[in-house]
Parts: structure tokens; C-alpha cells; sequence
């Protein structure tokens, strides 16, 4: 097909790399030429020069002029290849620190003296010589370049029987095989047109509108390519190779998508010259010796000798020669690094078994080749045997064969990452849902940005805006996550019938953004909307039913109505004691949740039944430091800490922070609860400091979480001051009152109960304060929140009547306090034991009261 027909449909692809062949270079994907030069000058014409000829080579090119941030550089730079260029007044100071990291691949000096270097270099086995030329240096970049490349093609190493079992495959085999396959079948799905070709080739405009070098190449790209030259444009040296092995091994997934024409159309090029060349009644179709040099890490070298039975995958396009010699060539420049294994790969092809395209790439490469061999992305050999060809200098061979669609384990390796990969979703959408799975939301987010801008559809952008909606609410930017949420809920609402069944999951998620927000009243709309359409349109036993009960009830319950989230609760235990096994997640979910729902109306002996089942349900099957254990270890503690045994609540506080500790982030949102814990009982105990340290810490995570006006935050400032009110300091008490009163005025409900706390603590630090009017004012408006919102015995009525009562006795008013005194009493005695603090406190005020009267 010739360039004015446009770009056809095609099917599988991906990249390669060289088998120590003397053309093109490999790609920069994941390798650095790192420049560290006093006399680098960014504005000089000699600087521009050589960066031009530098990112020729590599796109990736660092410059330093001071050796500390250079070397930090290259500790940071883990996960890289790097080639280091350096000049006379580094040179020998820094190889001594630097020689021994192993992504240091080259180290090459730019000097007029070689003499200087030629004694003391020679115990670095990375540096490979002194250049004065520049034209000689990057004849010797190119070729360090070349040679990282073949370290970072992605290889999977794994048992014949890694297909077998009931785990996750994800669980299983390493990321690269998952990705590269999926990235296969999505490709197949696609149709390619001019269109993609346009994009890509913009896209490089931009990219390299500084090297006029690569624009000529790019020009010259967009001019003259078509389909079935995609071997002769991926064996040429140019930008586009390099491009595609960085995206593919690096996973850059807007790249990719750029690229997808030109991957399938590769893929579809040796197809076709392999069907040309099985047909040809001249081919030889006997039994071929293929060869390829390759260095791995000691690491891989030591599971891949310790395999039986096993196989290797190749997750990239395969460049293998039908020369040994000069493939050797390679492995013994391999063998000069003593962070690889050097390995020369002997590899068994059967061209009349094999169901696996290859082709001999003799005339349609850019370079004139008699002897090369590609292979399609992810070829899968069988090992045969290794074989130690030289002890001293770590080479071996290594022999495999050419598996074929035949091989029974491949195929059911095959088919479970099919099974496990979304397969119902077609196109890049399955490849975005892939990334989200395996918690890579940069790369996702990438992914759906070029995908939303290349799409005119409608339809399309409605799962597009979804995808980018989820991901933005794993990352906490919640307006961002709730934009992107509406977006596609605005366009779903257009194209679909009113109570489609999707719309609840788009309803469902705009309510959990807005949960995580704190806006629990536009919360529970959204989920009693979702609630609404599956109630329409689901069995009334259905999973996703007994969801939104949860959703429903968890809402509620932020908001205090605890009767309504209890009802809900109890309707989503209903539905998931009927369809989960006994110790499914979110049945002890639902437990847990009923439990502290009892907890909030003060019926402890039903919440620690709720607990118990919830714990019980799941305690054989837990890890000591499962995150489930610290659910159980702090519900268990609330109950303590309220019915006033404090030594057994702070026990359980303590063992539910310990195990938080050993999975988390030191500021992960999830330590908040506990350290908040370990801290409300340490103030009750009299441990003041610790309180304040651990008061502190959930102040610190909630800043760093959660927006400025978020209520968590207004509960953080309220235990502060609650501190600082028991030293005596009250004015700085009041201060945090203040904080903590104003948030949760602008992000809760006017009757809810957390506001209800602020304004009893406000009332105590102006009772202190000697400012009883405004104590008294502060008091009712407690009281009033609380009567709302509680049961007429919970123990916290009985808190602010007492409050009030002692008012009203400061202030000489007995005969009103008498009532308030009272009342608190009598509900103390129906709700808390007889010898509880609080109760004592109620006693002796209302005994100093009647002695007045």
C-alpha cells in the first residue's frame, strides 16, 4: 500500500532490540548521557553544537558544572542506563565514588591528554578511553548507547507451571509480560488512519523544534512513509526508534498511544515478509541456529540458572544474527561490566512448527544485512540448558527454543492474563483500566488525556471523563476528580435512557468525592439517586444494592442521623448475608459499621457484639499486621474509652496504631484515627504531653490531606485546645475553639453533633475565663445540637445540662441550676457506670446547688 491510500487496519507490534549488531544504535529509552564540565557555557555556540550531536544519540542528555550535584544525580537515578561524559578537572577525583554504581554503564573523558589516564584508568572497568574530537567521542557514546540498550529490553522469566494456580496472575509473573500482551490485543482492535500519522508527526515537530537534525528526519518521516516500510524506518538511527523503545520499556503511555500505527504496522511487516518467505518454494525450511548477545543483571542471571522447565519472553521486538561471531562480539564487550552476566543466547527455530512470525530482514532494512532476524514483540522460548563459556569473564550460553501457539502452558498463561485484564473492554480504554489496576495513575492519566484529546466522540468521552474522574480521586484532587465525574455524567445523561443502569456507578462516584469533602448533605443525594435507579432496575437481593445501602448509611452516619444509617446498614447486611460467604470483606464491613452506629447512640453492649461478629468472622484468616485487625483493635477501644476503662482502650488504641505504623506512609490520612486515639485517652489519663504530641500528628496528616475548611481538620484544632484548656491555658484553648468552630460553621450541617462538642469546650474555656454569658451561650447551642441529634439518655445531654447547671451556680442562679443539675444526674446514672467521673462531677454539682438553696 503506497502513502496516498492511507494507513491500513493492522494487527499486533511492538520494539526491539539489537543483538549486538554494529547498526543503528539503540535507542536512549531509560539511558542518560550525563555532561559534567566546569567550562560548560549554555550560551557559547560550542555548547549548542555538541548538545545538537549529543541528543542525536540521546534525547535524554543532563549537564552539571559541579561534581556533589552530579554525582547525587546519578545516586537518584536508580531506575536508568547512564553514560558519563567528563573532563580533566573531574576526571580522577570522582571515578573512585562513582564506579561502583551500577547504573553507571560508560565513563568516558574529554581531554588533550590521554597520557595522564592511561595508568590509573585501567582498574575501571567502565571507562572506556580519552577522546580530544568530538566526532570520536560520540563515535564512542554511540556505541555505549547501543550496549545499554540491549541490558534494558524487558525479559519475563518464568516456570512452565505459572499459569497454575488460584492467586492473581498479577501475582505471578513480572508487569512487563501483563503490559505487553494486553498492549498486543488492544492494538488488534484499532483502526489505524492517516489521522494517527499526522498526530504523531506534530507531536515530534514540537518535541524536536530545536534539532534541526531530527526535524529533517521527521519531515523526511511524514514525506515518505507507509505502512509496509515499517522495518526500514524502525532499523534506520533516527528519533523514531528511540522513541519507541523509551515508551515501550518506560511504559509511557501518551507515547504509545502516538505510536500505535507505527507499532501495529511493524508488527504487520513481518507478518508479511514472513508469509513471503515460508511461500518462497527457495526457503529453506529446516531447522535454523539463531544468535543473540545480551547482558542481565546478576539477579535475573541467578532465577533464570535456577529455572527448570522454564521459559523466557522477550517482551519486545527481537533482533537476533545468524552469525555467532557477531553476536559474541557483544557479549564479550558485555563481559568488561562487572554489574552483568554476559550471555550469548543460541537460539533453536523450526520454521514448519513454528506458528510465530519472524523474517529475514536481508534487503528491506535500512542497513544492507545478510545475517539479521526479527522477531515480533514478545517471543517465548523454552529453556534447554546453560553452559559456562568462560568462568573468569561470568559469560555463558544459554539455549532456548521457539515455542509456538501450541504449547499448552503458554496458552493458559496466555488466556488467565486475558481472563484478568478487562478483556470486555476494547481499544485504549482496556489498556487505561490496566494501568489504574496496577496503581500507576501517572502513566494513566497520561494515557486518558491524549486519548480525550483525540476522541469526537461523545460516547467515547463519557468513559474517558469516568476513568480521569477515578484516577484524580485516588490522588486527593478531589474539584478535579468531581469536574471530571459531572462531565461524564452530563454527557451520559444525553445519550442515556434515565434509569440506565450505569448512571448509578456515575452518581455513586460523585458522591463518594463529595464524602471525602465533606459535603455529606450533596453526598447522600448522589447516592440516594444512585440507590434510586438500581432499586428500578436490580433484583431486590442484588450485590450492588446492598452498596448503596452502605453508601446511604455511611452518610448518615457522618451527618448524625444514626436511626437512618442504622436502617440502611441493616438492609445492606440483609442483602450480603444472603450472597457473601461469612467472611467476605464487605460483610465484616457491614458488622463493623452496625457496631459503631450502636457505639454513637451509647448501646456499647450491641456495638461490641457487632465487633465481636465482625472479628470473629475474619480472625483466622488474618496477617498479624492486616489492616482488618486495626478496624477490630480500635473499635474495641472506642467502646472502653466511653464506657470508662481507659487502661483497656488505650491498649487497643496502641496495638491499632502499631499495626497502622508497619503499612503506611508516616503521613498517610488512614494514622489519623489511630494517633487520634492513642491521644484522646492519653488526655483523659493525665498524660498532657503525649496528648499534645499525638493531637499534633493528626493535625500535621489532616494539612497535608484534606482541604482548608475540611471538619476533620476543625476536630483536630478542638483537641488541641482541649489540651491546652486542661493546662490551664486557657486563652490559647480558646484560640483553637475558635479555629475549630469557625471550619466546622462553614463545612457542616448546622444540627451536627461535632459542632455540638466545639461549642461545649467554648463554653468551658469561657467559663475559665470568667466570661460566664458567653459560657452560657456557648452551652445551649451544645445543648441544643446534642437534643437534636441523640437519644434523650445519652450521656452527652447529660454533659451539657451538667455544664449548664454549673453556669447558672457560678453565676448565683441555684434555683436554675437545681433543674440542669438534675436532669444530669438522672441520665448519667441510666447511661454510665455509677463510679464514672462524669457521674461524680454531676453529684458533687448538684450537692453544692442544693446547699445554696
Amino acid at each position: 500500500m503506497d502513502k496516498s491510500s492511507g494507513i491500513e487496519k493492522t494487527k499486533e507490534s511492538l520494539n526491539s532490540g539489537k543483538a549486538g549488531l554494529a547498526h543503528p544504535s539503540v535507542g536512549a529509552e531509560n539511558i542518560v548521557l550525563v555532561w559534567l564540565d566546569t567550562a560548560i557555557d549554555e550560551k557559547s555556540v560550542d555548547y549548542g553544537n555538541t548538545m545538537k550531536q549529543f541528543k542525536c544519540i540521546a534525547d535524554d542528555v543532563k549537564t552539571f558544572t559541579k561534581d556533589e550535584p552530579c554525582i547525587q544525580f546519578m545516586q537518584n537515578a536508580t531506575n536508568s542506563r547512564i553514560c558519563l561524559i567528563t573532563s580533566d578537572s573531574f576526571g580522577q577525583r570522582i571515578l573512585p565514588y562513582i564506579h561502583g554504581m551500577s547504573q553507571l554503564n560508560t565513563i568516558l573523558i574529554f581531554s588533550h591528554n590521554k597520557q595522564l589516564y592511561e595508568e590509573w584508568t585501567r582498574k575501571y572497568a567502565k571507562f572506556k578511553g580519552v577522546f580530544s574530537e568530538l566526532s570520536s567521542i560520540c563515535e564512542a557514546l554511540q556505541a555505549a548507547v547501543q550496549q545499554c540498550g540491549q541490558y534494558l529490553i524487558p525479559i519475563s522469566i518464568f516456570n512452565e507451571d505459572v499459569a497454575v494456580g488460584p492467586d492473581t496472575i498479577f501475582n505471578r509473573i513480572d508487569s512487563s509480560f501483563i503490559h505487553i500482551q494486553v498492549l498486543k490485543e488492544v492494538l488488534s482492535t484499532i483502526d489505524f488512519g492517516e489521522l494517527h500519522l499526522q498526530e504523531f508527526v506534530n507531536h515530534c515537530l514540537d518535541l524536536y523544534a530545536e534539532n534541526t537534525d531530527e526535524l529533517e528526519n521527521v519531515n523526511q518521516f511524514h514525506r515518505d512513509y507507509y505502512s509496509k516500510r515499517a522495518i526500514w524506518w524502525y532499523t534506520q538511527e533516527s528519533f523514531l526508534y528511540r522513541m519507541l523503545h523509551r515508551a515501550l520499556r518506560s511504559l509511557d503511555a501518551s507515547t504509545i498511544v502516538r505510536l500505535g500505527f507505527f507499532i501495529d504496522d511493524l508488527s504487520r511487516d513481518i507478518q508479511r515478509l514472513h508469509s513471503e518467505q515460508s511461500e518462497n518454494p527457495d526457503s529453506d525450511q529446516k531447522t535454523i541456529i539463531l544468535y543473540r548477545g545480551h547482558g542481565l543483571s546478576i539477579g535475573n542471571f541467578d532465577r533464570l540458572s535456577k529455572l527448570k522447565d522454564g521459559y523466557i519472553s522477550f517482551n519486545d521486538f527481537l533482533l537476533t544474527s545468524k552469525n555467532r561471531e557477531t553476536a559474541f562480539d557483544f557479549v564479550q564487550q558485555t563481559a568488561a561490566n562487572p554489574d552483568f552476566v554476559a550471555i550469548l543466547f543460541v537460539m533453536t527455530v523450526d520454521p514448519s512448527k513454528s506458528t510465530i512470525p519472524f523474517a529475514s530482514i536481508t534487503d528491506v532494512g535500512y542497513f544492507d544485512t545478510q545475517d539479521e532476524v526479527l522477531f515480533p514483540l514478545q517471543s517465548v522460548f523454552r529453556l534447554d540448558g546453560i553452559e559456562v563459556l568462560d568462568t573468569d569473564k561470568h559469560i555463558y550460553e544459554v539455549r532456548v527454543t521457539l515455542t509456538n501457539d501450541s504449547d499448552e502452558n503458554i496458552r493458559k498463561l496466555v488466556n488467565r492474563v486475558r481472563e484478568e485484564t478487562f478483556p470486555e473492554q476494547v481499544g485504549w480504554a482496556r489498556f487505561g483500566q490496566l494501568l489504574l489496576k496496577m496503581n500507576q495513575l501517572k502513566k494513566s492519566e497520561e494515557l486518558y488525556e491524549i486519548l480525550l484529546d483525540q476522541t469526537t466522540y461523545e460516547a467515547e468521552k463519557i468513559s474517558i471523563y469516568y476513568q480521569l474522574g477515578w484516577l484524580k480521586h485516588q490522588q486527593r484532587d478531589y474539584q478535579a476528580a468531581l469536574t471530571f465525574y459531572e462531565q461524564s455524567l452530563d454527557i451520559a445523561q444525553e445519550t442515556l435512557p434515565p434509569n440506565h443502569i450505569s448512571l448509578a456507578s456515575s452518581h455513586t462516584n460523585i458522591g463518594a468525592v463529595n464524602y471525602s469533602m465533606g459535603n455529606y448533605p450533596k453526598a447522600l443525594s448522589s447516592y440516594e439517586k444512585a440507590l434510586e435507579i438500581r432499586q428500578k432496575s436490580l433484583s431486590a437481593d442484588h450485590i450492588d444494592l446492598a452498596s448503596s445501602y452502605h453508601d446511604v448509611g455511611m452518610t448518615y452516619n457522618s451527618m448524625n442521623d444514626f436511626s437512618e444509617a442504622l436502617s440502611s446498614y441493616e438492609r445492606a447486611l440483609q442483602i450480603r448475608q444472603k450472597s457473601l460467604p461469612s467472611n467476605h470483606p464487605d460483610l465484616i464491613t457491614t458488622y463493623n459499621n452496625i457496631g459503631l452506629i450502636n457505639y454513637n447512640m451509647g448501646n456499647y453492649s450491641k456495638a461490641i457484639a457487632a465487633y465481636e461478629k465482625a472479628f470473629q468472622s475474619q480472625e483466622q484468616s488474618l496477617p498479624v499486621n492486616h489492616p482488618n485487625r486495626a478496624i477490630y483493635y480500635n473499635n474495641i477501644g472506642m467502646v472502653y474509652n466511653n464506657m470508662g476503662d481507659y487502661a483497656n482502650a488505650l491498649a487497643s488504641y496502641e496495638k491499632a496504631l502499631h499495626i497502622r505504623q508497619q503499612t503506611l506512609a508516616s503521613n498517610h490520612p488512614e494514622l489519623a484515627v489511630p494517633y487520634n486515639n492513642v491521644g484522646m485517652v492519653q488526655y483523659t489519663l493525665g498524660n498532657y504531653a503525649k496528648a499534645l504530641a499525638s493531637y499534633e500528628k493528626v493535625l500535621e496528616i489532616h494539612q497535608q490531606n484534606l482541604p482548608s475548611n475540611h471538619s476533620d481538620l476543625g476536630d483536630s484544632y478542638n483537641n488541641i485546645g482541649m489540651v491546652y484548656f486542661t493546662m490551664a491555658n486557657y486563652p490559647k484553648a480558646l484560640s483553637y475553639y475558635q479555629k475549630s468552630l469557625e471550619i466546622k460553621q462553614q463545612s457542616l450541617p448546622p444540627g451536627h453533633l461535632s459542632l455540638g462538642t466545639t461549642y461545649n469546650n467554648l463554653g468551658m474555656a469561657y467559663m475559665n475565663m470568667g466570661e460566664h454569658r458567653k459560657a452560657l451561650s456557648a452551652h445551649e447551642n451544645a445543648l441544643q445540637i446534642r437534643q437534636q441529634s441523640l437519644p434523650s439518655t445519652h450521656s452527652d445531654l447529660a454533659m451539657s445540662l451538667g455544664h449548664i447547671g454549673n453556669v447558672y451556680h457560678s453565676m448565683g442562679e441555684h434555683k436554675k441550676a437545681l433543674s440542669y443539675c438534675q436532669r444530669a444526674v438522672e441520665i448519667a446514672h441510666q447511661t454510665l457506670p455509677s463510679q464514672h467521673p462524669h457521674v461524680q462531677w454531676y453529684r458533687k454539682i448538684l450537692q453544692d446547688v442544693e446547699k445554696q438553696l
